[in-house]
């Protein structure tokens, strides 16, 4: 077998790896490269593959830098398979169209052709499979198995094996346990693992450490008659707020406020969560409870500036860089009793990492906007397992694994991780370079 790196190295984004037996030819995610801007100008370049020659794609999960590009291998001649879980199907089938809107701004902005269209995700979905973990998937000599990641809903680690060589795609390792989906599934045996570094060298708060958090926080708004806004991806971090903060309400350690949900996308996956709950760990799990509003449509949306304070806004996008947190950052970053409260990674670059950073000044819209407000950060609502996490999921098979591939991370935490499983697991670590193959032996 071979790898080649096409993507997510030395950088968090833009998951893309070919996987070659003989003939056979498989890729593990085809995402999208995100940063400064929602889609960097890399996505415009051609795939350094040949599309028709790509058998069968393999997704580990439905966030935008494992799924962004799929329409455009399937516009640029891929016809073969996709197979992920089906919640995963059905996620990123509206992730698709919701990232689709968005390029096609960029693309306006940038005078760029378009990425791809609404009939390319279509074409694109009509290719796409639903399989269950554990279920093997034949590919010529390659059989392939899904696991549980632990990430998001449906998220999966990826075994490949073709009677010599077994190798496992991590994708994104879940947080572990999440509130939603339990703990991910042990590493099976394998020669190689191609693993994730996006946390790999830091240490998350404890889970019960990040409730106490939120609960100090919408208390502190209360008491100061300000804004909660929580930038939040729709996926996953959406529904475990809306979890959390209900279980807060019920345990009566915080007051009732009002809540909103104002994300069309997380509105509509929060339904995908309600169809797909036997892969929660509580089936009987729904998203809903009084004082928490959803809006869907932009009227609804501008009617929460009617609302007054105290009141909590989670909205995507994740790292500020589009949708309608915007609009409430806009109106209420310089309010000096209201609250930013980060709740998952920010890309170098985006607005989400430059609020992060401390910067004082930021242009919303063209308009420069002072940053008054309070900005925290709560590491573990990160649905990415941190450095203990990533070497304990590694450590049983430390007699097996030839080599780690460390990717989907900055190349400071990969570095680190790197260091870490070579000095406590004795394993052989190394950060692959962008465009580069591997023999697999």
């Amino acid at each position: 077998m071979k790898i080649t790196f096409y993507g997510a190295v030395k950088s968090v984004t833009g998951a893309n790896y070919l996987l070659e037996d003989g003939d056979t030819k498989i890729l593990i995610d085809c995402g999208l490269h995100q940063g400064s801007s929602y889609c960097e100008a890399h996505n415009w370049e051609p795939f350094l593959y040949d599309p028709k020659e790509i058998k069968a794609v393999f997704v580990t999960h439905s966030h935008i830098d494992h799924i962004g590009r799929l329409p455009q291998l399937v516009k640029s001649g891929f016809g073969g398979k996709i197979f992920s879980t089906p919640p995963t199907r059905d996620a990123s089938g509206l992730l698709l169209l919701d990232s689709e809107h968005i390029l096609s701004q960029e693309a306006d902005k940038k005078n760029k052709p378009l990425l791809y269209t609404s009939n390319d995700i279509s074409l694109t979905m009509q290719l796409w499979e639903g399989v269950e973990y554990h279920q093997s998937i034949k590919i010529d000599n390659l059989s392939v198995r899904l696991y549980n990641a632990g990430h998001i809903l449906g998220s999966s680690f990826i075994l490949v094996d073709n009677g010599r060589t077994k190798i496992v795609f991590s994708g994104d390792l879940g947080n572990s346990p999440a509130p939603l989906l339990g703990s991910k599934e042990e590493l099976p045996e394998a020669d190689y693992c191609v693993m994730e570094s996006t946390y790999g060298g830091r240490i998350h708060e404890d889970l019960e450490k990040r409730k106490e958090i939120i609960e100090d926080l919408i208390e502190d708004v209360v008491r100061s008659n300000g804004v909660l806004m929580i930038p939040a991806f729709a996926m996953e971090r959406t529904q475990e707020m809306i979890f959390e903060i209900d279980q807060l309400v019920e345990q009566k350690r915080i007051p009732r406020i009002p809540v909103f949900i104002d994300s069309p996308l997380a509105i509509k996956l929060t339904e995908v969560y309600e169809k797909n709950r036997r892969y929660l760990i509580d089936g009987s799990m729904h998203f809903n409870f009084p004082g928490l509003k959803t809006t869907l449509t932009t009227e609804e949306s501008k009617s929460i500036n009617d609302v007054l304070p105290p009141k909590v806004i989670i909205a995507g996008s994740g790292m500020s860089n589009g949708g309608r947190i915007l609009h409430h950052e806009r109106r209420y970053l310089s309010d000096p009793n209201s609250t930013l409260l980060v709740v998952g990674y920010q890309a170098m670059g985006s607005l989400g990492r430059k609020l992060l950073d401390g910067e004082k000044k930021v242009k919303i819209f063209g308009e420069e906007i002072n940053v008054n407000c309070k900005v925290k950060a709560i590491s573990g609502y990160s649905a990415h397992a941190d450095k203990p996490q990533l070497l304990n999921w590694i450590k049983p098979q430390r007699q097996n694994l030839k080599n780690i591939f460390l990717v989907q991370g900055e190349e400071k935490e990969g570095n680190v991780l790197a260091q870490a499983l070579k000095d406590e697991l004795a394993i052989n670590a190394m950060l692959p370079d962008l465009n580069v193959s591997y023999e697999l032996k």
